[in-house]
């Protein structure tokens, strides 16, 4: 009996204890109401049918649906659908539409189908109500076709219902459809509404077409904060941090006050391009406006940190949150992961999931293997990838593949690496090669270096490195001609080394240097410091290493190009620029080689600072003459 239902509300939040007492003295102790399971478009035969020409029970009818929608309150919602089955009023279409909105608000988006398909009349609101559902619960799919019926319903899409849709469009990248609605929108006069724009920008940022993203972003009169954070995003994702930096100051000097959703967008894009002192100022706006105990700030602000270098303060803003999600356990565990903190990674890893018993997933997976691999930790990788497969059935990605092949090949294991390669369900990427390459090149390992250069060649015919990672492992072996054959051959191709280059930010300014390059202005005093260096690391017992040159040159001609090493000229342009004891975090495009890694941890003995290197492949911690690598990278 309905009263005995409504009755067990002791421990339902009060709005939704009002309402079921509002619904159970509206239909009286005396009427039983029908199994709410059953969901169906028009009335079965009622005996009470009088009721539905009541207007005051019809006017009543619709204030408790439209409260069950505004408190989502869906047992209650059933409960009135089987009662308007029973009294006649099942097809009405002004209750079958809040009926539609209730069921799919609150995700039964199948039960809310079923109504809309059995109605005779369907307004706008009908068709967005659902297509939102489906652009959020999916299948995305069906929220494209059902923007497509609407048409031939003769039903016009109002500037509510073109987000929804290019939401649906960006999540499946369509970006034929999403064109197409484009178009529309021109057409409907809708190109000047915020939300509509917004919408475009977010399709096309996520499709890859940042500017044709820009391009709708730029045709915008009026622009609030939702359109200026979808273009902010678009840069972001797109990997195109510095200009997502640039667009967020030129919306504040454009008088529009960031959000929430701006800052978290805007240090993300500041993690991405290792901008600190950004992240920092970002830091300090955020709680100057009032959002320092937002998860959300905080969570951003863990990933920033930890991917400038600063991952104590990273644990120190994650300790702070409030609630912690996955995203947050999964940002701390990536942060020591990309790091090279594999104890501390592992640990974290174990504790999310037997004291906050927080389920991981794929990207938490990604975050402890990768810290495995820099790590060196082969035992401790195999097993992780077997917890995920066989506890947590999770399907491995080319991402999980390509960490478990590289620790691996790092530790000379090239026959499970290989076997591991050779049954995997999906075809192998460039990553899972380049990994098992540069394994060959630490270990010389040249016949599999060969077959692995020669897949990359298949995948990336035009990328210059895995010609020049090849010409290295030859040269490595002592086989000139191999490597000027591979060289050759790239200059037959019209390929081109990676000219490395390496950057530091110092008081907003990024001062970029390439190898031996004197084109800074400092560039005297910087060669000078370098050169102070070199005495008291040679006065230490330093000998250069030369292995790193692979070039058949004489050994003053490989040591002057040792010397010369772009991230060395940072670290001494750091140096002449900074306070004493002032941390250093230096950037680098291609991957520190072995002679600077050792100068780099004399240097930071020498001058008692910690300078932090974060080169292509993971960060490297320099102190007191160590590295955070332990040697293995």
């Amino acid at each position: 009996m309905l009263p005995s239902i409504l009755s067990k509300s002791r421990n339902v939040p009060s709005h939704r204890r009002r309402l079921r007492r509002l619904l159970s003295s509206f239909l009286g102790r005396a009427i039983a109401v029908p199994p709410a399971t059953t969901i169906t478009a028009s009335p079965p035969p009622c005996s009470n049918s009088h009721l539905s020409s009541a207007p005051h029970s019809y006017h009543q009818y619709t204030s408790i649906l439209q409260s069950c929608v505004a408190t989502g309150s869906l047992r209650t919602g059933r409960q009135l659908h089987g009662r308007l089955l029973v009294s006649g009023l099942g097809s009405d279409t002004v209750l079958a539409t809040k009926l539609v909105d209730l069921y799919a608000a609150r995700g039964h988006v199948e039960h809310a189908r079923r109504l809309f398909d059995g109605m005779p009349k369907r307004n706008v609101f009908l068709w967005n109500v659902l297509i939102r559902a489906y652009a959020r619960e999916g299948p995305q799919e069906a929220a494209v076709k059902l923007y497509c019926g609407m048409a031939e319903h003769g039903v016009e899409p109002d500037n509510f219902t073109y987000p929804l849709v290019l939401k649906a469009c960006a999540a499946l990248l369509d970006l034929k459809t999403g064109r197409e609605v484009h178009e529309r929108v021109l057409s409907a006069r809708w190109g000047e509404d915020v939300f509509v724009c917004a919408g475009l920008v977010d399709m096309y940022a996520k499709c890859g077409c940042v500017d044709d993203a820009r391009a709708v972003f730029d045709g915008i009169a009026m622009r609030d904060a939702v359109v200026w954070n979808s273009m902010i995003a678009a840069y972001g994702q797109n990997g195109r941090p510095m200009e997502a930096l640039l667009l967020c100051r030129d919306m504040a000097r454009n008088g529009v006050r960031p959000t929430i959703a701006t800052l978290v967008s805007t240090i993300s894009a500041a993690a991405d391009a290792a901008a600190l002192p950004r992240g920092r100022e970002l830091h300090g706006f955020g709680w100057r406006r009032g959002f320092g105990q937002q998860d959300k700030l905080k969570t951003s602000l863990v990933d920033m940190y930890a991917k400038s270098g600063w991952v104590q303060v990273a644990r120190v803003l994650f300790d702070q949150l409030t609630k912690r999600e996955l995203v947050s356990w999964n940002a701390m565990i990536c942060g020591y992961g990309m790091h090279g903190h594999a104890d501390e990674a592992l640990k974290l890893f174990n504790k999310m999931r037997v004291e906050a018993l927080v389920t991981p997933d794929n990207i938490t997976f990604v975050g402890v293997l990768s810290a495995c691999n820099h790590g060196g930790m082969v035992k401790e990788a195999k097993k992780l990838f077997g917890l995920m497969v066989n506890v947590y059935s999770i399907k491995p990605t080319v991402q999980h593949f390509t960490c478990l092949v590289d620790v691996l090949g790092h530790a000379g294991r090239f026959e499970e690496a290989y076997d591991l390669i050779k049954g995997m369900s999906m075809e192998p990427d460039s990553g899972i090669w380049g990994a098992l390459l540069n394994g060959c090149k630490i270990h010389k390992n040249v016949e599999l270096g060969e077959l692995a250069l020669q897949k990359l060649i298949e995948l990336e015919p035009e990328d210059a490195g895995n010609y020049v990672l090849l010409s290295n492992i030859y040269a490595q072996s002592g086989k000139w001609e191999k490597a000027a054959m591979v060289r050759k051959l790239m200059t037959n191709q019209g390929l081109k080394k990676i000219i490395a280059c390496s950057w530091i930010e110092l008081k907003g300014k990024t001062h970029g240097f390439l190898v031996g390059d004197a084109s800074h202005p400092r560039s005297v005093e910087i060669y000078v410091e370098l050169e102070r260096l070199e005495g008291l690391m040679s006065d230490a017992g330093y000998v250069p290493d030369t292995m790193p040159v692979f070039h058949n040159v004489g050994d003053d001609e490989k040591r002057n190009m040792v010397r010369g090493h772009s991230e060395r000229l940072a670290i001494a342009f750091g140096l002449i620029s900074t306070p004493p004891g002032t941390k250093l975090l230096v950037t680098k495009n291609l991957r520190v080689c072995e002679d600077c890694h050792a100068v780099i941890k004399l240097i930071s003995q020498i001058v008692q600072r910690e300078i932090i290197i974060r080169d292509v492949n993971r960060y490297h911690h320099f102190a007191n003459g160590e590295c955070s690598c332990k040697d293995y990278w």
